[in-house]
């Protein structure tokens, strides 16, 4: 029997003794059966993510009962939620910083980061920074994120702001740190080899010179290989953006990539330079860390074998070479 006459008579059998509509028929019948078996499981997978917060509870809670002493109403609840955050980047990717001494101690500085499709990378470094430095990072975010229900209490707890020039240089002004992305969700949807899509945007450089910090780039190896927007349809995602101001291209990915955020050395304040002359010299510090650090095209495998240190150190003397 040849493998034609073999799959033809599969073929006339599903045909002639199967009633398809039977079939249909069974499986909502027996659909209450199987959903009774799941729901048990949500039950353990609840029970299993309460003991991995409590995990990290005990693992940070000499911090965190620091913080509580404080009096600080959000303290706390920030030391917790950055726990959680700091645990995850651990485990899904490995996350570290290198060049985190770049960060004064105390003071005010600009953090300038390239913007991935999705910025899982600044809620881990925000967490990382709060742990080993004690030293709460406040960031800018896009307006049509407050409109988004349960972000509001995020932004009040971890000081999110819409980011106007006045509000980002007094942030600035009080001596914290502040985080921005000149390139946005516009960068985040858009940029698909690493390339910085800043435009004329100069804001970033007027609130550095009108605040008197300097600026310390930051970029995360392997960040659009972790999330990917769609390259189908391109056009009509741009003009959508163009219209609304929201991100309509969808997202995938959440693949377990290595993960590194690279600062670079800070650029110091010159009363001498011009928005401009700012904004670019910003650019070509960012741009000279891509270029280092990241393999471009970016590759999803490779960047999950970056995780196995002997992986990671072939694959930076490829890069190198």
């Amino acid at each position: 029997m040849t493998v034609q006459s073999y799959l033809q008579s599969i073929q006339d059998y599903v045909v002639d003794y199967i009633d398809i509509d039977y079939s249909l028929w069974l499986t909502w019948c027996l659909a209450p059966l199987l959903i009774s078996f799941l729901l048990p499981m949500v039950i353990a997978l609840l029970l299993y993510l309460t003991a991995f917060i409590l995990y990290i509870y005990k693992l940070h809670w000499r911090s965190i009962r620091m913080t509580l002493q404080i009096g600080d109403k959000w303290a706390a609840a920030r030391k917790a939620a950055a726990a959680v955050w700091d645990a995850h980047g651990w485990i899904w990717h490995g996350y570290e910083i290198r060049g985190l001494e770049n960060l004064p101690e105390s003071g005010p500085a600009l953090i300038i980061y390239y913007h991935g499709a999705i910025p899982i990378d600044i809620y881990y470094f925000l967490a990382k920074t709060l742990f080993s430095k004690n030293r709460l990072v406040h960031t800018v975010a896009d307006y049509f994120l407050f409109r988004i229900p349960g972000f509001s209490i995020i932004a009040d707890c971890m000081k999110v702001v819409p980011g106007t020039i006045q509000t980002c240089s007094n942030i600035l002004k009080e001596g914290n740190l502040l985080a921005i992305s000149p390139g946005g969700v516009y960068e985040a949807q858009f940029s698909h080899h690493y390339n910085l899509m800043w435009k004329r945007r100069l804001g970033f450089a007027k609130v550095a010179l009108d605040a008197k910090v300097p600026i310390v780039p930051m970029f995360t190896e392997n960040l659009r290989e972790a999330f990917r927007t769609m390259s189908i349809g391109r056009r009509m995602f741009l003009r959508l953006y163009a219209l609304f101001k929201f991100p309509f291209a969808p997202i995938y990915g959440g693949f377990p990539v290595k993960m590194i955020s690279h600062l670079g050395k800070p650029i110091a304040y010159d009363p001498n330079l011009s928005p401009e002359d700012l904004q670019a010299k910003v650019a070509a510090s960012l741009n000279e860390l891509i270029k280092r650090h990241q393999r471009i095209p970016g590759n999803i495998l490779l960047g999950i074998l970056d995780r196995i240190p002997y992986f990671k150190a072939k694959n930076s003397i490829q890069h190198e070479e």
